[in-house]
């Protein structure tokens, strides 16, 4: 009886002890919860109510009220492809609807063609060069708030929704949506917060996370607000098409008039690029080819709802004019302007880039015209896709691409899925087969990271006669195209499943006749690419050498 006795005292002196425990616990706890956040001498900087300030690479510099932040940290957050331009020795940064450069020595900035006065200039610091966001915030299409009593400045974009709301009574913030958590400021009666989620009617928790006027990030409960008004509707960006992209390219050159289609009605097409204009083979100055015939051919298209997006070609200007263009700033906008010109003299909704042969040196500067065009398009509404050919292959002719920029930068990279076998081919061979295709495809899907809506799949509706002589060498590769393909009677073909196209092969003479042919079957499998890999659409190589069905069997394929 006697153990049992001294057993139960010691539990009990145990039990004492983890109470004593628990409670200081506890204590340690709440205490903690309740410090307020250490106060330091750097200036934070909260960007559309996120506080990016242990994200900085750089302190912010404010000096005679103006307001700099480094171009590491604009990389970082506004412009990846900011840039120091050398040619004028300016910082070159685009957003949206606006490509901006702005110096260093002058207090002026070019914003889209027009030059701006500013309060300040660009400045370099041990290395680091600095920008005044104070004097860009029209580029960036941001508000600023320089909050001085808590050293912060907010930025915020003017397209995001905003909702604001007034305190009915004194509270303190919190550091979590709990009431045991870190008091991290406190508020007053009647001033505004910032509605972070945009609640307008209770959560679920009772929570509500706000910025208040003094920048400070955290929560407080719902039942603190009152007068909740949105006082900013988020813009939201229209697609010019919303469905799949149906486009044809309709090729003239620029010594004849474009085609007089009046009566003509293509079913399923939403788009067609007439080859207007291109640079011209001494200075690649913006040339056109539109005239009357032109002004007739954008008025059928438009009443039969089509969008017109013209084609630009440097095919007359060569690779040493196009080099020229793109290794000069000055040259590149001089060009772009021209592109903006063009594009308001004309009632036209898209431009298509067809630079083709082009040094693979130059593969940067190209993609810099890109970054540079696509300001100014957004800015008057015009869509910008951009011709690329398939990932491997030739320095002058595949590798002078970046299709991850482009793609990440136009709003459509059309993928020209030809010529597998061209005029240069060492053997015969198909010009697009199926397993080709789709191999490039996904090398741009998957290596080039290329957002697949953004896609549109180039098809040939041509394919190539080849003529193969006794001892193997070719004779011809002779375009033909779709609606001119002639099979001999006696010749039958034969079905190539990993190509997805019929074959046929019959003797001539000494010679041997073979021909990949490009018909509505080969068609409707590479269109399949589209709801298989969810691209945007496609576009045909080109009018006039289709037969009658291809467009049924497009416009179904792309429903589907």
């Amino acid at each position: 009886m006697k153990e049992i006795k001294i057993n139960k005292n010691v539990i009990k002196r145990v039990s004492i002890v983890l109470a004593i425990l628990l409670v200081v616990i506890i204590v340690l706890v709440i205490a903690q919860n309740f410090k307020k956040e250490n106060v330091t001498n750097k200036t934070s900087l909260i960007i559309n109510n996120t506080n990016v300030t242990a994200r900085l690479k750089h302190e912010i510099k404010i000096e005679n009220d103006i307001i700099y932040i480094s171009m590491d940290d604009m990389e970082n957050f506004f412009d990846k492809y900011i840039y120091i331009e050398e040619e004028i020795n300016e910082i070159v940064t685009t957003y949206d609807d606006k490509i901006a450069s702005i110096g260093f020595d002058a207090n002026k900035m070019t914003v889209n063609g027009s030059v701006k006065k500013t309060n300040a200039c660009a400045v370099k610091e041990e290395e680091i060069v600095y920008l005044p966001i104070s004097e860009m915030l029209d580029v960036y299409n941001i508000e600023l708030k320089n909050i001085q009593e808590t050293k912060t400045i907010t930025l915020d974009s003017l397209d995001r929704k905003q909702t604001k709301a007034v305190l009915k009574s004194n509270v303190s913030i919190r550091s979590q949506g709990k009431l045991l958590s870190k008091i991290i400021d406190k508020a007053e009666a009647e001033t505004e917060v910032i509605v972070i989620n945009n609640e307008t009617t209770a959560p679920e928790s009772g929570w509500v996370k706000v910025r208040t006027e003094s920048g400070t990030i955290g929560y407080i409960k719902f039942n603190k607000l009152k007068n909740i008004t949105v006082v900013r509707e988020a813009e939201e960006k229209v697609k010019q098409i919303t469905g799949k992209i149906n486009m044809f390219w309709d090729y003239f050159s620029q010594y004849v008039k474009a085609p007089d289609r009046t009566g003509q009605k293509v079913e399923g097409v939403n788009v067609v690029s007439p080859s207007f204009f291109y640079l011209d083979e001494d200075n690649g100055s913006l040339k056109e080819n539109v005239g009357d015939a032109g002004k007739s051919y954008i008025e059928w298209a438009h009443s039969n709802g089509y969008k017109v997006w013209p084609m630009i070609s440097n095919a007359d200007a060569g690779i040493k004019v196009t080099s020229k263009i793109l290794n000069s700033y000055t040259n590149r906008q001089e060009l772009i302007q021209e592109i903006v010109e063009k594009c308001a003299e004309y009632d036209i909704d898209g431009i298509n880039i067809d630079f083709e042969n082009m040094y693979q040196a130059d593969k940067d500067k190209f993609s810099r015209f890109i970054i540079e065009l696509m300001p100014r398009m957004q800015e008057i509404g015009i869509v910008v896709s951009v011709d690329v050919t398939a990932p491997d292959g030739d320095p002058n002719w595949s590798l002078c691409y970046d299709r991850n920029i482009i793609g990440d930068v136009a709003d459509y990279l059309v993928f020209m899925a030809y010529d597998q076998h061209g005029s240069s081919s060492t053997e015969p061979g198909t010009t697009a087969g199926f397993n080709w295709v789709e191999t490039n495809l996904k090398k741009i899907i998957e290596y080039d990271v290329v957002d697949t809506e953004k896609i549109i799949l180039g098809m040939p509706l041509y394919t190539r006669q080849w003529t193969v002589s006794e001892d193997g060498t070719i004779k011809s590769r002779s375009v033909v195209t779709m609606v001119n393909i002639k099979i001999p009677n006696n010749i039958e073909k034969q079905w190539d499943d990993t190509l997805k196209q019929y074959y046929i092969e019959y003797k001539s003479g000494k010679d041997t006749i073979k021909m990949w042919i490009e018909d509505g079957t080969s068609i409707k499998e590479k269109v399949s690419l589209v709801s298989t890999y969810n691209l945007g659409g496609t576009a045909c190589w080109r009018k006039d050498m289709e037969t009658s069905n291809i467009w049924t069997i497009i416009r179904e394929e792309l429903e589907k």
